[in-house]
């Protein structure tokens, strides 16, 4: 039996406890909040998109950062596992749209309970408010930890799991990233991700609260495409945020600021120009006399269509049977390619996750054990390690956790 220390009592701490547990060692879990998995709690909006039920082959698709990393983790504890744990403990689980799993109650409070039923189980002790504030080492071997109250702690291995930086209210604060380097760990370049973008142009402001569904965006960095897909996005007080945002935002946020990042808009992806073209032409023939502000009330919410107008350059009291048909095409390209300018993103507390982290080039991937300290392990948002909305960065946390705590020898 081994002694182990959970730096971390998030999702990732706590199935590496259950895991270490499970094989009959000794756990102590050390968490510096009054409860644990406090960033759980406020995951999908409080109800816990626990995972997503997709085949593997479309998790790691999901996966935006070093998904061939997670190759052991995941087929070692899959999702189906992860379901199956959480049922066993008392909180049923339903699949959603996107195959996204939450507890059928709907509170993520029912998850936390399951870990905590599990852990209770198999005897983990759990250390609350109580924060670490050093990995101790010797000739390169992992020791125990040195608590900020200055007690020693002594152990046969330590797992950090600490989290990122996102949602500091929840403790996040980069403890992590501080224990790897002190450790000889290189840290990437860290950034917000899953994250609102800022913009440049004005009208995007004007448009504040407006949600526009069933639209598709193309985003260019430096020229180059980096993502494109279909859903829902919202309009802000700042510039542009909802799921599809946010998705593109994990291929674009790092050095945003450095580079040109233009998003364009699909306001009717399901129309070809030639359709859409068609379409506009039955409108306008409909309301052949009236005033062009007055005839596209059938194609946009009607907050954007003073936008829309001021964007097509075309005067908005003119006839519609005075409009040529160059304006006419010019304004159907416009419906079909929006240009939107990105000159930032919000900061980590509105982002989701953090992108970056310690170095998967210091780790085995088969047991998230160091390659520097021995007995050293880490997983979780801690990690170099990011995906898409929809239960993927949760089952990074179960998978990646399960398999420190399971290699602990």
């Amino acid at each position: 039996m081994s002694k182990v220390i959970i730096v971390g009592g998030g999702a990732a701490g706590m199935m590496a406890a259950i895991a270490a547990a499970e094989n009959g060692h000794q756990v102590k879990l050390i968490e510096k909040n009054d409860k644990l998995g406090k960033k759980i709690y406020i995951t999908g909006k409080g109800r816990c998109n626990v995972t997503n039920a997709c085949e593997m082959e479309d998790f790691f698709n999901s996966v935006v950062s070093n998904p061939k990393f997670l190759y052991s983790a995941c087929y070692t504890f899959d999702n189906s596992a992860v379901i199956r744990m959480l049922e066993e403990n008392g909180c049923n689980i339903k699949i959603e749209r996107g195959d996204r799993a939450f507890p059928v109650s709907d509170h993520a409070s029912d998850v936390i309970k399951a870990l905590q039923k599990k852990m209770d189980t198999h005897h983990v002790k759990v250390y609350l408010k109580t924060k670490v504030k050093e990995v101790l080492v010797e000739n390169h071997i992992v020791i125990g930890v040195l608590l900020e109250d200055k007690t020693t702690l002594f152990s046969d291995s330590v797992i950090i799991t600490t989290g990122g930086l996102s949602y500091i209210t929840t403790g996040s604060d980069g403890d992590g990233y501080r224990f790897a380097k002190q450790t000889g760990h290189q840290v990437t370049n860290l950034s917000p991700a899953l994250v609102p973008l800022q913009v440049k142009e004005k009208w995007c402001l004007d448009l504040q609260g407006l949600a526009l569904k069933n639209i598709s965006i193309l985003v260019e960095k430096d020229q180059k495409k980096v993502y494109e897909g279909f859903g829902e996005m919202l309009f802000t007080h700042f510039g542009v945020s909802g799921p599809l945002i946010l998705s593109a935002s994990s291929y674009i946020s790092k050095n945003t600021k450095d580079c040109n990042c233009l998003i364009h808009l699909d306001l009717k992806p399901a129309l070809s120009l030639e359709q859409l073209d068609k379409r506009l032409l039955r409108d306008f023939e409909e309301h052949n006399n009236k005033q062009f502000k007055n005839a596209v009330s059938g194609l946009f919410p009607s907050k954007l269509i003073p936008v829309m107008i001021q964007l097509s350059g075309i005067n908005p009291d003119k006839k519609i049977n005075e409009i040529s048909k160059e304006e006419r095409l010019q304004f159907v390209s416009l419906i079909k390619n929006v240009k939107i300018t990105v000159v930032g993103t919000r900061d980590y507390n509105e982002a989701i996750i953090t992108q970056g982290g310690i170095s998967i080039k210091d780790l085995n991937p088969s047991t998230m054990e160091s390659k520097l300290v021995k007995g050293l392990h880490f997983a979780g948002e801690v990690l170099d390690l990011d995906a898409l909305t929809g239960g993927f960065n949760l089952q990074i946390a179960w998978s990646t956790g399960f398999l420190a705590g399971s290699s602990i020898e």
